[in-house]
């Protein structure tokens, strides 16, 4: 990038790469970030910045936001980011941190998920300032003869410099060939778009270092890459995964979003406001410099709830959140608990709890009346003989779980 190396590398461009570097795993190569940036500052033309996803599932928590909000912090710098939509890719399937070959998806549910997940992700990024573009434009007209070309331009042995595939060779785990597509496609997707940084999780390094070595095959400036750690969820262990339960949906109601932030340990959320708030790195260091002063922690706790359940909803969905939560901790009732109707009065406690799905068996039931943990009304419940009679009944187990039951 000898080209680039006569623009100042001002104020602006410092701050710029400051946003850049924030919560992120690497940056490569930073010097030629830093040029990219001093270049655009002094023409004022956009640097385009890619993130492709693979829609292999509809639904999007908190943990896929991460790289999200990257690309949202770029775009407020006046950057053109560009929303990939793999459409051609996910037919192949991304075989990454995978010790399997991954099943292809059909057509019909990539159409499915792609609608879904963008919408979804507009939550984040600014739709009216985004580019959306789906891989099969250059992808499809590529052609056998094409894709011979593009794979001529990759060996075998850096292929298998790939870690994933690396471990199933060395196990005997098949690897078919079409996987080995996967990694050279996504690669030139950023030939077709010729970007200037391209965004992934920490396990797409090699799938994102690719597009720089196809750009320079193709004549092109090499891309930058830039990768984001991987959100640990609710048990502060594990990634964010809906397999582990362990999740945010930023799809699922105000009240339990909220609830589930609240419920991150004190040294986690300090990561969580790093790769999730929009706050600046100054605000978020001075809030913690409160938190080790002496000012209890929940304090931002609560703000950082607020702050994500009022992007996903609104501030005062945000704001009923959090009276709904202070009510549920004094034992109060909340208003948006779901009903049903039950017949079958007079009902045993611990056999209305199952039918009303508060609890998974009848002897659960039983042994969380011993703990002290169901409440009817507010009170709490000691007699497990307890029958109910026709009429409606507010139930509780545990903090969490409410349901209102119309019981004939």
């Amino acid at each position: 990038m000898s080209d680039a190396a006569e623009f100042p590398i001002t104020d602006a461009v410092q701050q710029a790469l400051a946003i850049t570097r924030r919560g992120v795993d690497e940056l490569l190569p930073e010097a030629d970030w830093v040029k990219k940036l001093a270049r655009s500052a002094a023409t004022g033309q956009p640097l385009r910045i890619k993130l492709g996803l693979d829609p292999t599932a509809p639904d999007i928590h908190l943990g896929h936001t991460v790289v999200l909000n990257k690309m949202r912090q770029l775009q407020d710098l006046g950057h053109q980011v560009i929303f990939l939509i793999g459409d051609f890719t996910s037919m192949i399937g991304d075989p990454s941190g995978r010790n399997a070959t991954r099943p292809p998806l059909t057509p019909e549910q990539i159409k499915h998920n792609a609608e879904t997940y963008y919408q979804q992700a507009s939550l984040v990024l600014d739709p009216s300032k985004t580019e959306i573009r789906y891989n099969s434009e250059w992808c499809d007209p590529l052609g056998s003869r094409g894709l011979i070309q593009l794979a001529a331009k990759y060996t075998v042995a850096r292929m298998m410099e790939r870690d994933d595939f690396t471990k199933r060779y060395a196990a005997g785990t098949p690897i078919s060939v079409h996987e080995f597509l996967y990694p050279l496609m996504q690669g030139y997707d950023s030939v077709a778009l010729k970007s200037d940084l391209e965004l992934g999780g920490t396990d797409q390094k090699f799938n994102l270092l690719m597009g720089r070595h196809l750009q320079q095959e193709y004549g092109q400036e090499p891309q930058c890459i830039l990768t984001m750690p991987l959100l640990e969820g609710l048990d502060g262990v594990e990634k964010m995964s809906k397999s582990k339960n362990n999740y945010v949906g930023i799809t699922e109601p105000a009240n339990s979003m909220f609830a589930k932030i609240l419920s991150i340990s004190d040294v986690q959320m300090w990561k969580w406001y790093e790769l999730l708030s929009f706050k600046s790195i100054a605000e978020i260091a001075a809030l913690k410099a409160e938190v080790d002063a002496g000012r209890n922690p929940k304090d931002a706790k609560v703000a950082l709830a607020k702050e994500i359940t009022a992007r996903f909803h609104s501030a005062a969905a945000a704001d009923a959140a959090e009276a709904d939560f202070n009510n549920r901790a004094k034992g109060g009732i909340p208003d948006d608990i779901p009903e049903l109707t039950l017949t079958g009065a007079p009902m045993g406690i611990a056999q209305l709890l199952k039918a009303a799905g508060l609890v998974a068996s009848t002897s659960e039931g039983l042994r969380m009346i011993d703990q002290g943990g169901v409440r009817i009304a507010g009170d709490v419940v000691s007699d497990k003989g307890l029958k109910l009679e026709a009429g409606e009944h507010v139930l509780q187990v545990g903090k969490r779980k409410f349901a209102k039951v119309t019981l004939g």
